[in-house]
Formats: structure tokens, sequence, C-alpha cells
């Protein structure tokens, strides 16, 4: 299949989102609300992706995989298995819960499953952070105490990020996003989050918002060193490497191109910043914010019209 696959966006409201998607992707957004998130990707059974133009328009993620299995994700995908990348953008401009994800060992035990996520930041507040794990000794006692004593910004590190910024959480990691970020989120395919606390807030309803404080409790890797993110650098460079998925940033001069060949494996294409022609194509443009599936039986070129940033998420079957 020689035909990148685009999909139309599913947008989501959050109390902690806003207008960004609109003002900084250009995307014109359902309704005039807080928008917080944009799944670019997504098959699940609550959520599916609709491809958008070429011979798949219309059709579903999962139809796709279904009827054109080997020459999307390969001969050997299994018939059944989905889509194991979930794609999103997020408009953090407030704050976001502190949350965890279950490990894989424990997940099925609490009704979820786990999620390694990967955030790469497209812009930043000057004073924006980000919240990923604990501070380095800080123990489950000493948690749960602050807990109750609403002081756990004593218990977590935070610290200052800048644009293009990334770090890899892994399943376990207590974490939080600052508000003033708009970050690409490249996920393992699940939906499952434990809030373990929500600064005080009420959701979109005007309620307080459902806390998990014993699923986050039993989730959360209590060992480990205070994690630190891979900084922005104009050079090409893994920027997270999992059992999961590995992301590649690739930044490309005006005029540079960027092929893969027919048969290796299936592949994501984000654009974070500039746009690329496809094919030599000038009017057949991939700009900052698309997300497209390079399926496994193609040959893709691209070529930058500009100074450009992609992400490669590859090595996820």
């Amino acid at each position: 299949m020689n035909q990148v696959i685009r999909f139309q966006p599913i947008y989501q409201d959050r109390v902690w989102g806003g207008r960004a998607l609109e003002t900084a992707l250009h995307r014109e957004l359902p309704h005039d609300g807080p928008i917080g998130e944009s799944w670019e990707v997504v098959d699940r059974s609550e959520a599916q992706s609709v491809c958008r133009g070429g011979t798949l328009d219309g059709v579903s993620v999962r139809e796709a995989l279904q009827q054109h299995r080997a020459d999307i994700m390969g001969p050997s995908w299994p018939a059944d298995r989905p889509f194991p990348i979930l794609v999103k953008w997020l408009d953090c401009r407030e704050r976001l819960s502190l949350q965890v994800h279950p490990p894989a060992e424990i997940a099925g035990a609490l009704g979820g499953e786990p999620k390694t996520e990967n955030w790469f930041i497209a812009e930043t507040a000057g004073d924006a952070n980000l919240i990923v794990g604990l501070k380095q000794g800080a123990t489950r006692g000493e948690f749960a105490a602050a807990l109750i004593d609403n002081t756990l910004e004593s218990c977590v590190h935070r610290f200052p990020v800048q644009e293009g910024d990334s770090i890899l959480v892994e399943s376990g990691t207590i974490h939080a996003i600052d508000g003033g970020n708009l970050i690409l989120e490249i996920q393992q395919n699940s939906d499952t989050t434990y809030r373990v606390y929500d600064w005080g807030r009420v959701g979109l309803d005007g309620s307080p918002r459902q806390l998990h404080i014993a699923e986050s409790l039993a989730s959360i890797e209590w060992e480990g060193d205070e994690p630190e993110p891979i900084r922005a650098a104009n050079v090409e460079a893994v920027i997270a490497d999992s059992l999961l998925f590995r992301i590649r940033r690739v930044p490309l001069a005006a005029g540079a191109k960027l092929h893969f060949a027919a048969g290796e494996q299936p592949r994501l294409l984000s654009v974070a910043k500039g746009s690329v022609s496809i094919g030599g194509d000038a009017h057949d443009l991939l700009s900052r914010g698309d997300n497209v599936l390079l399926p496994f039986g193609g040959e893709f070129e691209f070529t930058a019209t500009d100074e450009t940033l992609v992400l490669v998420t590859e090595n996820f079957v």
C-alpha cells in the first residue's frame, strides 16, 4: 500500500484544556469550549480513528487493518491485534491531575491497562514545568501523609521544560503536566489513568473529579532516580526507546529529503515543526500537527519545504 494514511482527529473536552490546537496548529475545533486532547491515531472499542483521503477514505482504522493487514502492518501481524500506538495532542492550559498508570505486572489485577507514554514539548510558556517521578528518597509513607496534608508537591520531582524537550514516562511513574504546555503524546494503546490528587479542582460539571487513591498507591514505583528530559537539539537522535516503541527526532533543512523503503516496518510520522511534501508533490503537504501512518508495504519520500522537525515512531511491531 503505497499511500500515506491520514486520520480524522477526535477532540476531547477537558477541564484543563484550552484553544491552542486552534491557534498553534490552525485546527477548526468543534465548539468554543476547552479542548484538552486531540486523539490523532486510536484503535479502541470506545474510540476509532477514521481514515481521511485516499482509497481508505471513511474507513475506520480497525476495518483498514482487517482488510489490508499485511500491506499496512506486515505479513506477520496477527489478524485480531489492534493498532498498538495511541497518538494525542494535549493542550494543557491548566495543570493536569497528579496521576499514574499501572505497571504491566499489576494492571490486570486492578482492572486496567499499563500505559507507557512519551511527551514531546511542542510549545511551552516561559515558566511551565513537568512533574515526573518522586523526589529522591521520598517514601510511600511520606507520600501518603502528604496526600492527607495537601502537601504532595514536596514529594514529587518538578522541573522546567522548553520547546523541543522530550521525556519518556514509564508505567508506574507518578506524573503531571503543568499549565502552559502543548504536547505531542505518543503512547502505548491504553486509556487507564489513576488520579491521586487534583489540586482541589472541580470538573466541567462543577463536581470534584474522581480520585483513585488505592489504585494509585498500588501502582506507583517507589524506587528510582529523578527522571530528566532529553533536551531540545537540532540533531537527529533517539528520544524514546522502550520495549513498546522507539521515537526518533529528525530535523530537516529546507529541501532535505527523508526516505523510507518498502517492506521494512510500519511507522508513524509526526510533523512537529514546518512541513514536508510527499513524493515531490508540492501540493501534497504534511504540516505542523499532522500525524500519519506509513504502511509496511509502501515506499515514501518526503521533502522539507522549510526548516522542519519530524518525529518517527517505529519498532512497535
